[in-house]
Order: structure tokens, then sequence, then C-alpha cells
């Protein structure tokens, strides 16, 4: 059957079932039980079916859709991070024929772009990410009648909403621990911009673990750089590390996309990965740029941004229809894995 022959009549007659059953299933209603909703699922996906929108609205009070904010401005840097987590987002929305509201917004307008998009009805909840300190949109989405994720975690506000985070701090306070035993002392960080909660918390890791060491070590001013990950901040930070007099023999990277430029300014400065200079890099598992797959394969601490995106689509819908009772906050560990790039200091 092509998609535009397919009706709600049709699409039950093939299933065996009513077009009750199969409109309930379609709209989240609880009495429907899980396998006949994965039935119906995979049916629509087979055929092409698309309801109504509009008469689901009327016939339930929801849209179907999640509204996402997108920062956006001239001089703004895109994020390469957010299509990948987009994608996680969309793998958990397609099986229960969820759509994305994405609603561009100028970074100092998305209080009241959020306040824009709950009231214009068409979304069932809101997604937010790139927390700040003391964020105020938190404070913004609790007063809105719509259920809500955050992505990161704001600080210096009481954590009191639903959120999905990794554990930054200890992400990176790993990472430093293990250069501090493989005898490195001076380590520089490439971090992401200053305002951002997960940028804090990586910094504060690196700072921990080298308070702790015998020596009592200390993250100077110098070796560290806020910057958007992208390629290039990560080949000028690396360049500038390397004028320092005392240049430091290990650095971390928030991103594998810092890290593709700071190993480009390492390899044009004929030093070599592991041995002159170490470097550690947080992976989001971004398909198109895989740490083993670097000239010397990196150390990484590894958690993969789709799925935190499938994690948060799922929550969110599984809110929306009630379906089952999730946690409502979420700390992931990161995962080390220690590659070639890291190494013992040099003498």
């Amino acid at each position: 059957m092509k998609a535009r022959d397919v009706n709600l009549k049709q699409l039950s007659e093939l299933l065996g079932l009513s077009q009750t059953t199969v409109s309930r299933a379609l709209n989240g209603y609880p009495e429907v039980n899980a396998e006949t909703r994965q039935r119906v699922l995979d049916a629509v996906r087979k055929t092409g079916y698309r309801p109504n929108r509009a008469a689901q609205r009327l016939a339930t009070g929801r849209a179907g859709s999640i509204g996402l904010v997108m920062p956006t401005a001239d001089g703004h840097d895109s994020d390469v991070h957010f299509g990948e987590f987009l994608a996680g987002l969309g793998d958990e929305a397609v099986r229960h024929d969820f759509h994305f509201v994405i609603n561009p917004s100028h970074p100092d307008d998305e209080e009241a772009t959020c306040r824009r998009l709950v009231a214009s009805g068409n979304v069932d909840a809101l997604f937010i990410a790139y927390m700040r300190v003391n964020d105020p949109r938190i404070a913004l989405l609790k007063s809105l009648s719509i259920p809500f994720l955050v992505h990161g975690r704001s600080i210096g506000t009481p954590l009191d909403y639903p959120f999905l985070d990794i554990d930054n701090t200890a992400a990176f306070h790993d990472a430093t621990k293990l250069l501090v035993q493989l005898g490195h002392r001076r380590i520089a960080l490439l971090n992401g911009p200053e305002h951002l909660a997960f940028a804090i918390r990586r910094k504060k890791g690196v700072e921990r673990a080298l308070a702790e060491a015998e020596a009592g070590l200390t993250l100077k001013e110098t070796c560290v750089q806020h910057s958007a990950m992208t390629d290039e901040h990560g080949y000028r930070g690396m360049q500038r590390f390397l004028a320092l007099a005392e240049r430091p023999t290990a650095v971390l990277c928030s991103s594998t996309v810092l890290a593709l430029g700071a190993v480009r300014a390492l390899n044009q400065a004929g030093l070599k990965i592991g041995s002159d200079v170490s470097l550690i890099a947080h992976d989001d598992v971004l398909p198109m740029l895989k740490p083993e797959n670097f000239s010397v394969p990196l150390t990484t601490t590894r958690s993969s941004l789709r799925t935190a995106g499938s994690r948060i689509a799922k929550r969110l819908i599984s809110r929306i229809l009630n379906l089952e009772t999730l946690p409502e906050q979420e700390l992931w560990k990161a995962e080390l894995i220690v590659r070639a790039s890291t190494g013992p200091a040099p003498r």
C-alpha cells in the first residue's frame, strides 16, 4: 500500500484490531498493552500511515510534538554536537510518531522564546540544554504547565527539576588523575565556553585531581582556554600552549573536535603524541570523528550524546503518554578509555 492510500479503517483491518484500539494505541492510552501498541507502531512504519494531527489533538489534547529552542545569532558558532544529540532524540521519537518543533532564538531571548512556544499549543513538552550558572530558564519552565527536561545541570540553583547529565567533574578528575600517575606535572585544558556549567565542572575536576597530587599541583590560568568547541579553537589553543616558556606535557580537551585541532598543532610542531605531549579528549561518540581513528588513537572519557538524546526523548514521551515511570534525575558516569595518546611524562 502507498502511504496516501492507507486510512485508519484499512490499518485496523490489516492488524485485525478495531479502529478504536488502533487510535488509542497511537494516542498513548494506558489501557492498550505494550505489545499491541508496538504492533500498531510497526504497522504504521511499514505502511507509511499518518494520522490526522488536528483530529488527534482534538481527541487527546496533545500535539504529538516535543519543543526545542535552538540558540543562534550572527557570530554564534554552530555546534556539531547538537546534531548528534538531535539524532538520538529522533531515534526514540520516530518509534512513537512524535515530531519536533525547533524554534530558533537569539541566545539572549531564549526565555521569551520558551514562553511563546508553550503558548502556541504546538508542543507537549520542552527540552533545554546548554546549562549556565543560576540559569533563569529553569525557574521559567517550572512556572509553565508543561513537562520539561534539562540536559545538564545548572550551578547555583537547587537540583529540584528533571535532568539528565554526565558527571563531568568525575570524568575530568579521573582523566587528570591518570596523567598525574604517569608523572605529568604541567597539565593544560582546552575547555568549552566558560559560562556553560559542563565546562565549569570539567575545570573543577582537573583542579581537584591536581590538588590531590602529592606535590599539590595547580592548574595555571595560562594553561586554560575557554572557547567554542571547534577544530580551529583547538588548533590555536594548542599553539598558544606550545609557545609558553614551560609548555605543558599533557593536555585535556573537552571534545574530540577540539582535539582534532590540537593534534594538527602538535604535528606541525614536530611533537610526538603520547611521548612528547599526552592528550586526553572527551568523546561524545561523534560518528565522523572516532578517537580510535586518529593518527595516534586518543585516550578519552566517553559518553554518547546520541544515547543521551534517545533517553531524553524516551523520558519525555513516557511522561506525555503515561507509558512508564522513569527516573526524574539521572547522572551518568563517563567511561575512561586508555589508548596510545597518553604515556609517561617526558624527562
